[in-house]
């Protein structure tokens, strides 16, 4: 990964942190490694562990940012899930799997100004 494409990562990780904590989430968790790979974010809502994968862009020139979790990489997130419910020995946890869309604004300052454009998708898919 380039740095400059770690960095727009790591950037709309923090935006989706912010977000989720205004709209009530607990964060569990940031960037949880396992042996199967990393979750971006894991969450506790109400009675919810919530599994989030982020994807920021900075242009669509690639597709829209949800496009990006495709089945392939919703299986991958199912496995690290799984392996993160084990090793926390939260099996009996309601489990949802959420996507959150970041686009950030390029172009005019007025846009730039604007800030980024957010979209959660609660229950994106299932495992």
């Amino acid at each position: 990964m380039t740095q400059r494409r770690d960095q727009l990562g790591r950037r709309g990780e923090a935006l989706a942190e912010a977000f989720l904590k205004r709209k009530g989430y607990e964060i569990l968790e940031r960037n949880w490694k396992g042996k199967s790979g990393e979750i971006d974010i894991i969450a506790k809502h109400k009675k919810t562990l919530v599994f989030a994968e982020v994807k920021t862009r900075a242009t669509e020139k690639f597709g829209a940012p949800v496009e990006a979790v495709d089945e392939h990489k919703q299986e991958h997130i199912v496995r690290v899930a799984n392996e993160y419910l084990q090793k926390e020995k939260k099996n009996k946890n309601v489990v949802r799997f959420d996507v959150i869309s970041i686009r950030l604004k390029a172009g005019s300052l007025f846009e730039r100004l604007r800030g980024p454009e957010i979209d959660h998708i609660e229950g994106a898919f299932d495992a």
